[in-house]
């Protein structure tokens, strides 16, 4: 199936409570598809079209503030739309999954795939400090897995997650093992994982109130110091990551979800024509695999930072390292994929090799 029906399914057998979206492409055939499986009639998953990205947004956080498991999903600039909620989720510290299936921009741009949405998902994208747990699926299996993942996340911290996709893997088929089915949470079990959540009735757990103002500027920074130590909890024990022949390395190649795979390819070729490279693929884009790019760091000649972007994720890179190392970037845009004998090709001419 497409990664977009992937999430689709894997949201049903989840045990999602709710998903509020809006048609855009390249990411219609997950509202498409929920239609299509009616989870309302097995499952009791509330599928609703709303009437903008920006209702929908906010259905999400009314929906996560009850403790329920809430999702929405959209393109580049129905996210964009989304960013006011997204930042008043994080603030409220509400779990909720949202989908990115990214396309090029900026503007209306075009409907094929980008990567160009990094600096969007991991710098916050909204107002405010916070951070998005960002998870980069590189598969249809993944699109699947992370919904899964995702939420688990979001409750364990109680923090929005962004599943960061592309064009390329939201509309591509492959096989895949969808997740088995889970019970949904009785209201007592929700009351247990989520003892914060708005009930709107005074009897049982109080009418608990969840507000993102705060008037008071030495409360507001209180509430902002917790968030960091949140946030630096995240970064200690969620960095997830992939490596690809950098055993004996000598030049490491860095790339991102689809463009993953059309370098591990690249990688294959380099070795084939005796050339020791080797590939990175951050799975969580924040926090970000900082500590492993600086360590190959110290163990390679040079990087290549492979994108669908003018160079977003190379200033991670950047940032990461502690030595001084050539480190180029390699990009396309406007919905051109590069393939793996471009990324050959700007390896050898940028190190010379």
């Amino acid at each position: 199936m497409k990664g977009n029906e992937a999430i689709a399914h894997a949201a049903v057998r989840y045990g999602v409570d709710g998903y509020f979206g809006y048609p855009i492409t390249p990411q219609s055939e997950i509202l498409e598809t929920l239609e299509e499986l009616m989870p309302w009639e097995t499952t009791g998953m509330v599928v609703l079209q709303a009437e903008s990205e920006v209702a929908a947004i906010n259905m999400v956080y009314g929906g996560a503030s009850t403790g329920k498991a809430c999702m929405t999903s959209s393109s580049s600039p129905g996210i964009s739309l989304k960013q006011e909620g997204i930042s008043y989720i994080a603030a409220g510290e509400l779990p909720a999954l949202i989908v990115n299936c990214m396309r090029g921009g900026p503007g209306l741009g075009t409907i094929q795939p980008s990567q160009s949405d990094y600096f969007q998902a991991t710098k916050g994208g909204g107002h405010g400090d916070y951070h998005m747990i960002v998870l980069a699926p590189a598969s249809v299996q993944e699109m699947a897995d992370f919904v899964g993942l995702g939420f688990d996340l979001a409750f364990k911290y109680r923090n929005p997650v962004m599943m960061l996709a592309d064009g390329i893997v939201g509309q591509m088929m492959e096989k895949v093992v969808l997740p088995p089915f889970r019970p949904r949470l009785t209201d007592e079990e929700i009351a247990q994982r989520s003892p914060w959540a708005v009930t709107g009735r005074p009897e049982g757990r109080g009418p608990n109130v969840l507000t993102t103002l705060e008037l008071d500027p030495r409360l507001m920074e209180k509430h902002n110091i917790h968030l960091q130590e949140k946030y630096d909890l995240i970064k200690a024990e969620e960095v997830r990551y992939e490596e690809f022949m950098t055993e004996d390395c000598e030049y490491l190649v860095v790339a991102f979800g689809c463009v993953a795979r059309i370098c591990m390819k690249a990688v294959e070729e380099a070795r084939a024509q005796g050339l020791k490279v080797g590939l990175l693929r951050p799975i969580t884009l924040w926090p970000f695999p900082s500590a492993e790019i600086c360590r190959l760091g110290k163990q390679v000649k040079g990087m290549l930072v492979a994108e669908l972007n003018a160079g977003q994720m190379i200033e991670d890179v950047l940032l990461s390292l502690d030595e001084r190392i050539p480190v180029h970037h390699f990009g396309r845009f406007g919905g051109i994929v590069m393939d793996p004998d471009e990324i050959f090709v700007a390896l050898k001419e940028k190190f010379t090799l």
